[in-house]
């Protein structure tokens, strides 16, 4: 991503999807939804299997002991198989460390609702901050460790830590008085230098995508200040006996209200998925586009077919997916029913992808230069991710079959967090040193 694309205007963007061709919002329609996913990334799956597949072939008979590794990791990991969803807030578990607790503390009598907009405020901006670190940077938080020692994360827990020390610092706030928030103003506010403070990085502890994270927060809090209908949230008690203070602020946590007041105490999860590309479409990256509009995490693949100008089109939107899976225990933390996780996807990062890989499942063509460095877009790793998205769907039912479970008690949103994720972590570090991805996949920090 550009600079100049990560701060093109929200309302240059809204005025040319306001002229868009009907024809191509159309498109753009079809392909915000998870159905467009799973029917896509499955066809490219049994394209594959018949050996159409220029890129890869699918070894089905590697599945069964895929599955009892997935079950192997999940039982090591959670001797109860009391399985928590796959979210960001299993990373700002690192270490051990409950630090909901410390925040919730902080947040003392706050109303449920208040304390499900602060919640979301850390998650969204926590989970836009999560695309991959590369091998150098680390996060040493002070008094973590045994003995309140530092304690060093990399990689997800890293970040996930650090993002949240940054919050809990009120770097994302406008509100000297009100740090525990992320606002439109103080999300403005953010640079890479900034960033970079909160993150520790240095020369010698880089991090990958820097400017493509600020820029991303940046234009996050331009596109909350100009959809105040969507994003505005109460001001946090006291503040508004201040006359100058308005009622309403421009918050992440905003979202929380705007789905209540169309929803009777519960909400589906595609619903706040929905809520998400609607609304938060105008920060991704412009490069890939329908006409005049932007389409987010949607790559190119000659092997797709689809209606219309969607044809040609494998949508993914992982980064949403995962703020909302994200944001599922803030809203039932606040006593909201969520209902319908499956029908989000699981995740198609070097983790879920990687252990597809690892394991044999998916192998790469003898003719693929699997070294080489790679981008989002090229054709080999759209198809990569895919297929992983389709294979993660085949994989489910079998960890649930070893384990003894339906899919009511491990839903794939456990299924990833028990789970895939975890053990594709486990291969990478048998397998390399530093337990580092199959494949080198060039990061602007807003895709992987």
């Amino acid at each position: 991503m550009t600079l100049s694309q990560a701060t093109r205007s929200p309302g240059t963007l809204r005025d040319a999807a306001a002229a868009a061709d009907p024809l191509d919002q159309q498109a753009a329609d079809l392909l915000r939804g998870t159905d467009a996913v799973r029917t896509r990334a499955h066809a490219l799956l049994s394209r594959a299997r018949q050996g159409e597949s220029i890129w890869f072939s699918v070894h089905d008979e590697a599945l069964a002991e895929t599955a009892a590794l997935v079950a192997k990791v999940t039982r090591e990991r959670y001797p109860d198989l009391n399985i928590p969803y796959h979210s960001r807030w299993r990373h700002f578990e690192a270490g051990g460390v409950n630090r909901l607790a410390w925040l919730n503390a902080l947040l003392g009598s706050a109303s449920p609702a208040e304390k499900a907009r602060t919640h979301i405020d850390l998650a969204l901006v926590s989970v836009l901050l999560d695309a991959g670190a590369g091998p150098d940077w680390s996060y040493q938080e002070a008094g973590g460790g045994p003995g309140n020692a530092p304690a060093v994360y990399a990689r997800s827990e890293g970040l996930g830590v650090a993002s949240f020390h940054a919050f809990m610092a009120g770097l994302f706030s406008s509100d000297h008085d009100h740090p525990l928030q992320a606002d439109a103003v103080g999300l403005q506010r953010v640079t890479a230098e900034t960033l970079g403070a909160a993150f520790q990085v240095s020369e010698r502890n880089p991090l990958v995508g820097l400017e493509g994270r600020a820029a991303l927060l940046r234009r996050l809090g331009e596109v909350m200040a100009a959809n105040p209908a969507v994003f505005n949230a109460p001001v946090k008690s006291g503040a508004a006996s201040i006359s100058s203070v308005p009622a309403f602020m421009a918050r992440p946590g905003g979202l929380f209200d705007l789905l209540m007041t169309q929803k009777n105490g519960q909400v589906q999860a595609h619903d706040i998925l929905s809520a998400l590309l609607a609304h938060l479409s105008p920060i991704w990256p412009a490069q890939n586009r329908i006409g005049a509009i932007a389409l987010g995490d949607c790559w190119r693949h000659p092997g797709v077919d689809g209606p219309g100008r969607s044809h040609g089109w494998m949508p993914f939107h992982k980064l949403s997916q995962w703020l909302t899976y994200s944001l599922l225990e803030p809203f039932e933390w606040a006593g909201v029913t969520v209902t319908g996780l499956d029908a989000l996807t699981g995740l198609p990062e070097y983790r879920n992808g990687g252990l597809l890989l690892d394991a044999g499942v998916l192998q790469p063509r003898a003719s693929v230069p699997t070294s080489r460095a790679w981008q989002a877009g090229d054709e080999f790793i759209v198809e990569w991710r895919a297929l992983t998205v389709a294979l993660l769907d085949e994989l489910a039912p079998r960890v649930r079959d070893v384990l003894g479970l339906t899919p009511a008690q491990m839903p794939l949103a456990c299924v990833l967090e028990g789970g895939t994720w975890a053990a594709g972590r486990v291969l990478a570090r048998r397998l390399r040193e530093g337990g580092t991805p199959p494949l080198n996949i060039v990061s602007d920090g807003t895709v992987f």
